[in-house]
């Protein structure tokens, strides 16, 4: 092991012209789970899985063996690479072409759903040695008889774990079946769960197994704070918060796709340089928003978990939790995306006073203390503001072409001394900004980690399962009761990866969960309502016997005659629940559907425009945000903090 850690990249066996394009990079030393993959796949030709976590060079550590062993003579798909989302199938296409760059001959193509079959097609047909796709759009170019996995020796299974959360699993089933029998076959995944588990037996032989630390290389470079807030005050403190690091680059986590497109839709309005990406987009407007904020034109990106993948930047100064994951894992993938290269980063976490426990728990995970910040008021962020602008004046070049007006300028402001100029200069600019802030309320609310009053284990929780049933679904949704929970090791992602299998659609927008004890409730839009009740009829979970009803609230007859699912005396479901349960995981499949973008934002169109009459916005560099058009927008739409 001692002699495997000593080595570099020029040492580690790889060919002359991967070494090169390596050396080119900048790249010297692997990172451990290279250090232990890269060797062993160089030597050996039986399978592997590797555990470890976003963000610790996983690509590399599969790309450059698969690379070095292909053969570029042959024509035709030699290693397939399959990943969750189209975010993650291009960035690992894009890494292994600057890995091969000095390969003539080599090709790689990605083959992904949400853009047109066609060229993907065309491209395959024209002769390619490695193919890096998602699951649906591999079937679908399988039926076509455009994509043949015969000849196929290696086989890649990227974020294992999450392409079974989103319901991967006939899809993986019915690729590795058109695989043949002898080939190389390596997993890659943070977790290992029983799903996973049953793919490695079922597909696998005698696998050698690597595991590197759970948490990312990088989060020794990560502060991890929480704030404590009232459920209601969320927003509020997320724009405190950005108000008091002006020059934040960042990813803002939230649980699912409507939540995501509402909070960047409030950032916009509000006038911060802020957009979203989410399954709901389009594969150009996913394109066009992550191209922004790669370039840094962008300096705040609202984002779900699933949408979220495959983002490698390695400036990001902060990660924001505005809603926890309901796993802790989850959490260390978003924290891990910060403090890379040597930098240094914040995670943050925006906790209400019932999350208590759960944050002692990713303590526990991380094996760091999260440290308690409070919501900065509205003097100290207009103290820092200010700093800011003052220093915007200070480092602005002087364009020569105002001298001829200087002395008009001196004549107007000839009765002003130094310091009258000086206030009437600021107040120009933030008068709007100081107004809005004046007499904020304090934001902060008492709380302790550990110590949750509405957790699980309170008076409220020992009530159980009663009057847990009631509760009325967001307008335009549809609310349903399914008899499988916390008993039967239902969890948020199983549940969502449950209902993309059952209804073969993993377009559907689910909304709010709530996993209770022994059954569980989830929200979906009135137009997906058919879907469930008709799809998951007589469907089994885990050797279980699945129910589907429509949850009616107190009082409501069921349509169907079939009672009244939302009894209970009329109580509203209160303490015990998990509330909400990482919808977003359910979003950015939809391989085999284009995604239907008609409710989301134009990408080209919307924000920009938005943009634009924000003035500059938050623009990059540091530069500091336009208080003119924040606060404009904010009076149009009289919200105050």
């Amino acid at each position: 092991m001692q002699k495997i850690l000593s080595m570099t990249f020029s040492e580690i066996g790889l060919n002359k012209n991967l070494q090169k394009a390596i050396a080119d990079l900048g790249f010297e030393t692997p990172t451990p789970i290279q250090q232990e993959s890269i060797p062993y796949l160089l030597e050996n030709e039986t399978d592997l899985i590797a555990l470890a976590q976003t963000g610790t060079g996983k690509t590399a550590a599969f790309g450059l063996p698969v690379l070095h062993k292909v053969e570029v003579d042959r024509k035709l798909p030699q290693a397939i690479i399959l990943a969750p989302t189209r975010e993650l199938c291009l960035q690992i296409a894009k890494d292994m072409d600057t890995f091969a760059k000095y390969i003539k001959g080599l090709k790689i193509t990605p083959v992904y759903g949400g853009a047109s079959i066609v060229p993907q097609m065309r491209s395959l047909k024209s002769g390619t040695q490695v193919v890096v796709g998602t699951p649906g759009r591999v079937i679908d170019l399988i039926n076509r008889k455009a994509l043949r996995l015969k000849d196929i020796e290696f086989v890649v299974l990227d974020e294992a774990d999450e392409m079974l959360n989103m319901g991967f699993k006939d899809d993986l089933d019915t690729i590795l079946a058109e695989t043949p029998e002898e080939k190389q076959t390596l997993l890659f995944s943070a977790t290992m769960p029983k799903e996973v588990m049953r793919i490695s037996k079922n597909y696998m032989h005698n696998p050698k197994t690597i595991e590197v630390a759970s948490r990312n290389e990088g989060a020794k470079n990560v502060e991890h704070h929480y704030y404590m807030v009232n459920a209601r005050d969320r927003y509020k403190a997320l724009r405190r918060i950005c108000d008091v690091n002006p020059d934040i680059y960042g990813i803002v986590f939230c649980r699912t796709r409507r939540e995501t497109a509402e909070i960047a839709d409030k950032l916009m309005q509000d006038g911060y340089n802020a957009d979203a990406i989410h399954g709901e987009l389009s594969q150009a407007q996913r394109d066009h928003v992550m191209g922004r904020f790669r370039k840094r034109k962008l300096q705040i990106l609202v984002a779900t978990d699933v949408a979220a993948r495959g983002i490698d930047i390695n400036e990001l100064t902060h990660v924001i939790n505005y809603n926890l994951p309901d796993d802790n894992e989850v959490y260390v993938h978003r924290s891990g995306r910060t403090g890379r290269a040597g930098n240094k980063g914040t995670s943050i976490i925006i906790a209400h006073s019932r999350e208590g426990r759960k944050l002692k728990s990713i303590e526990k995970m991380i094996k760091r203390e999260l440290t308690l910040m409070k919501v900065p008021n509205g003097d100290e962020i207009c103290q820092i503001q200010l700093m800011k602008l003052i220093d915007k004046v200070v480092s602005t070049d002087v364009n020569h072409q105002i001298d001829k007006y200087i002395p008009s300028i001196e004549e107007k402001l000839a009765h002003l001394d130094k310091e009258e100029l000086i206030k009437h200069f600021v107040s120009a600019e933030f008068n709007r900004f100081l107004s809005f802030y004046k007499n904020a309320p304090d934001l902060n609310v008492t709380g302790s980690k550990g110590n949750d009053r509405n957790d699980r284990g309170d008076r409220k929780g020992k009530r159980g399962d009663r009057g847990e049933r009631t509760g009325h679904a967001e307008a335009g949704h549809t609310r349903f009761f399914i008899n499988l929970g916390r008993e039967k090791d239902m969890q948020a992602h199983n549940l969502i990866g449950l209902i993309n299998e059952c209804t073969r659609n993993r377009n559907i927008p689910v909304g709010k969960i709530d996993i209770m004890r022994k059954f569980s409730f989830f929200e979906v839009p009135k137009d997906f309502e058919t879907d469930i009740l008709s799809g998951m009829v007589d469907s089994n979970w885990n050797g279980n016997r699945v129910n589907v009803e429509v949850s009616q609230a107190p009082g409501v007859k069921s349509p169907r005659g079939g009672g009244n699912r939302g009894g209970g005396g009329g109580r509203s479901y209160g303490g015990g629940g998990n509330r909400g349960g990482g919808g977003g995981r359910s979003y950015g499949g939809g391989d085999r559907k284009r995604s239907n973008s008609g409710g989301g934002r134009s990408s080209g169109g919307s924000s920009s425009r938005r943009e634009s009459s924000t003035g500059s916005g938050r623009s990059s560099g540091g530069s500091s945000s336009s208080f003119k058009g924040r606060f404009n927008a904010a009076a149009k739409r009289k919200r105050r903090d």
